[in-house]
């Protein structure tokens, strides 16, 4: 099985509509499948905005999957939780010991939860 890695988009045709801001929060991902249950993953983020994040995993997720994800802002006492759908993938190269950086865009998250996300993003 050949196995396609999406590169970052470019910034110069970059279509997010709220800036990334760098920093690393603990974050907990499981995909969504079909009546399967899956297993919840522990990761951090490369950084968060109110639409997505970027975070870091061991293994290959393919493009357009969702996942369930558990941001852990320190802030707060309770985790965000979102939906995501994964838009590109890429292999991290030398960052740790993780091996690919994931893109994700907010497909389900309550008004809420996306203005704690602010209200930490703009404290930084």
């Amino acid at each position: 099985m050949e196995v396609t890695i999406m590169n970052e988009p470019d910034r110069s045709t970059e279509r997010r509509q709220s800036p990334r801001v760098k920093t690393s929060i603990p974050v907990r991902y499981r995909e969504l499948r079909d009546g399967a249950e899956t297993v919840s993953v522990g990761s951090v983020t490369c950084d968060v905005s109110t639409g997505g994040l970027r975070f870091r995993v061991n293994e290959f997720i393919s493009t357009a999957r969702r996942l369930m994800l558990e941001l852990d802002i320190p802030t707060l006492t309770k985790p965000i939780k979102a939906v995501c759908t994964v838009a590109w993938i890429q292999e991290a190269n030398g960052e740790g010991k993780f091996r690919y950086r994931v893109g994700s865009q907010f497909t389900e998250i309550t008004q809420t939860d996306r203005k704690l996300i602010e209200k930490y993003l703009n404290g930084l």
